[in-house]
C-alpha cells in the first residue's frame, strides 16, 4: 500500500487538500496528514514515500491521482527538501513543519521533540535563563525585547503564582507562521512554554488564539490533551480571542484573558512583574517559545552562532501579496530585502515591476526597491525608519496608489483602536479626513484652490471644518506629518505609535501619489 503526506493547513486545505487526501484514501493509500512545508504555490502538495525517501509532486488535484499512482504526473517535485526554496533555508523552528504528523508523539519525539526540555528539567532554573540569553533569541513579536531579560525578571520577581502566557493572536496581514507552527507542530510551542514554565517557576500557562483560526485552535487544544502527561505538573489551557486587533498588544491580550474587554494598560507596571491577575507573567509570541527547544537541545552557541549584529538565530519570514513565491522561508537574520523579495520570492505574481514592499504588518513602512540592500535586521530597520515586526512582507506592483494605502493606514487604525488614548482614537480618524482631503486634492488636478467637495460621507467632513478647505496641498501634507508625530510620541501603545510608519514611509518615498513633487533621484530616473 502507498502512504502518502498530504497537509491539513489552513491554506492547504483551503487549495483542495481534503479533496486530494479524500481521493488518495478512496485509490487505497495509507494518507498521512501533515503541516505544510510553506511554499504555497505547489499546495496541495503530495509527497509519496518511495524506498529512495519522500517524492514531491504539486500542485495535485483530485482527478491527478490515478495518473501519479501510475507514474505519469507532470508536477513532479522530486525530493521537496531539495528544491531551490527550501534548500538554502535555515529551519531551527520549522525543521517538523509538513513532516510529520502533528498530533502524533511519536512522530515528534523520532524527530528531536522534548530534547529541551529533558536538558531544562535537568537543570536549575536560573541556568535555563542563562542559555536563553545566551543564544540571543529576542522577541519575535515585533518589538525586538531580549527572551532571556523577561524571563530573568519574571523568575526574580517575589512570588508564588507565576504564569506563562503565548500571544497567538496573530493579526498583521500577510503573516501566517504562529498559525502554521500550531497546527504543523503543536508540541513544539507546548515544549516550549513548558521550558519557560520551569525556568521562571510558573504553575500554568495560557495560548491566547485569534478565534478566526479554527484549525490551530482544534490542534493545539487536542496537542495539550494527548501531552499533558508528559509537561505535568505545569498545565495549560487554550483561551479564544474575539477578534480585536488591539489584542495582539500584550496587555489588552492579558484584559481579554481576565475576561474584560481588551484595551491597553499603562505601563509600568511592567507584565513581567504584575501581569495576568496581578502576578508576574512572562508573554512571549508563538515563535519565541517555539525557538526555546531548539536551544536547549542544541545549545545556546549553536542558536548564536547564526544571525546578524544584535539579530541572532533565525527568523520565519512570510511572503504574501503580489508575490510569485508566496509562503514561509526561514533563514538566518542578515538576508537583503531585496533577496527576499526577488530571489526567494521570484518578483511580483503579475509580472510588472516591484514598487513597494511593506514589512511588519499593516503598521510597518513601505520600502521602494532603492532600499532593497537593507539586511533584514531589528536595528537596520530601525535606523530607516521601519520595523521587522512580525517579519510579514506583503509586495505590491507599480500598479498601487500609495496615497490610498496611507489612508488605509489611518482608516485601519480607527477602526481597530481601543479607544483608551486620544492620540490613537482621535488622531487616526483625524488622519483618515486629511487624506480625503489629499487625495481629493490630487484627483482634481488642485494644487492650491479647495476643491470641489465630492457628495457623501466626504462632503459631510468637510463641512464639519470649512476652513480646511482652503489649506494649500502643501500644508495638508504638514499637518499630516505633525498628526504623525502626535500619534507616534503621545499614543498609549504600537497601535497609534507604529501607525505613522506607513503613512510617512509612503508619503517619503512615493510623494508624487500625494500630489507632491516626486524626490530628486526618482525624477532623474
Amino acid at each position: 500500500m502507498n502512504r502518502v503526506y498530504i497537509s491539513r493547513d489552513m491554506a492547504s486545505v483551503a487549495l483542495g487538500a481534503d479533496e486530494v487526501a479524500r481521493a488518495f484514501a478512496e485509490a487505497g493509500c495509507e494518507v498521512v496528514r501533515t503541516g505544510s512545508r510553506g511554499l504555497f504555490s505547489i499546495e496541495p502538495l503530495v509527497e509519496v514515500e518511495t524506498e529512495a525517501g519522500r517524492i514531491g509532486f504539486g500542485p495535485v488535484g483530485p482527478d491527478d491521482v490515478a495518473s501519479l499512482l501510475g507514474g505519469s504526473h507532470a508536477n513532479w517535485l522530486g525530493r521537496v527538501e531539495a528544491l531551490p526554496f527550501f534548500a538554502t533555508q535555515q529551519r531551527f523552528t520549522f525543521a517538523r513543519c509538513g513532516v510529520i504528523d502533528p498530533l502524533s508523539l511519536s512522530d515528534y519525539a523520532a524527530q528531536g521533540g522534548w530534547k529541551g526540555l529533558d536538558a531544562a528539567r535537568a537543570q536549575a532554573p536560573q541556568p535555563v535563563v542563562d542559555a536563553v540569553k545566551a543564544s540571543g533569541l529576542r522577541g519575535r513579536g515585533g518589538a525586538g525585547f531580549p527572551t532571556g531579560i523577561k524571563w530573568q525578571t519574571v523568575l526574580d520577581a517575589p512570588s508564588a503564582t507565576k504564569f506563562i502566557v503565548c500571544n497567538a493572536d496573530e493579526g498583521d496581514s500577510g503573516t501566517f507562521a504562529d498559525r502554521m507552527l500550531m497546527e504543523g507542530d503543536p508540541y513544539c510551542l507546548i515544549e516550549g512554554m513548558a521550558i519557560a514554565a520551569h525556568a521562571v517557576g510558573a504553575a500554568h500557562g495560557y495560548i491566547y488564539i485569534r478565534s478566526e483560526y479554527p484549525f490551530a485552535l482544534r490542534t493545539m487544544r487536542s496537542a495539550i490533551d494527548a501531552c499533558a502527561h508528559l509537561i505535568s505538573p505545569f498545565t495549560l489551557e487554550v483561551r479564544e480571542g474575539a477578534g480585536a486587533y488591539v489584542c495582539g498588544e500584550e496587555t489588552a491580550l492579558l484584559d481579554s484573558i481576565e475576561g474584560k474587554r481588551g484595551q491597553v494598560r499603562a505601563k509600568p507596571p511592567l507584565p513581567a512583574l504584575h501581569g495576568l491577575f496581578g502576578q508576574p507573567t512572562v508573554i512571549n509570541n508563538v515563535l519565541s517559545l517555539a525557538a526555546v527547544p531548539f536551544i536547549l537541545a542544541e545549545g545556546a552557541e549553536a542558536y548564536a552562532a547564526v544571525g546578524f549584529g544584535r539579530s541572532r538565530g533565525t527568523m520565519p519570514v512570510q511572503l504574501a501579496g503580489n508575490v510569485k513565491h508566496g509562503g514561509l522561508y526561514e533563514i538566518g537574520f542578515g538576508i537583503t530585502l531585496g533577496e527576499l523579495v526577488n530571489d526567494i520570492g521570484g518578483g511580483t505574481a503579475s509580472g510588472r515591476p516591484v514598487r513597494a514592499v511593506q514589512v511588519g504588518g499593516p503598521l510597518g513602512a513601505y520600502f521602494p526597491p532603492s532600499m532593497f540592500h537593507l539586511p533584514f535586521d531589528y536595528e537596520a530597520f530601525a535606523a530607516a525608519g521601519g520595523l521587522i515586526g512580525h517579519a510579514g512582507i506583503t509586495v505590491f506592483d507599480d500598479s498601487v496608489d500609495m496615497a490610498h494605502m496611507a489612508r488605509f493606514a489611518m482608516e485601519f487604525c480607527a477602526v481597530e483602536s481601543c479607544g483608551k488614548c486620544t492620540p490613537c482614537r482621535i488622531g487616526s480618524t483625524r488622519g483618515v479626513e486629511i487624506m480625503d482631503r489629499i487625495i481629493a486634492r490630487r484627483e482634481q488636478g488642485v494644487a492650491q484652490a479647495a476643491p470641489a467637495i465630492p457628495d457623501g460621507l466626504a462632503k459631510a467632513l468637510y463641512s464639519r471644518s470649512p476652513a480646511s478647505m482652503q489649506r494649500k496641498a502643501d500644508q495638508e501634507i504638514d499637518l499630516l506629518r505633525d498628526l504623525a508625530d502626535t500619534m507616534k510620541y503621545g499614543s498609549l501603545c504600537a497601535l497609534g505609535g507604529f501607525t505613522p510608519y506607513p503613512v510617512l514611509s509612503a508619503l517619503d518615498y512615493f510623494p508624487e501619489d500625494f500630489g507632491a513633487p516626486a524626490p530628486a533621484k526618482e525624477a532623474a530616473e
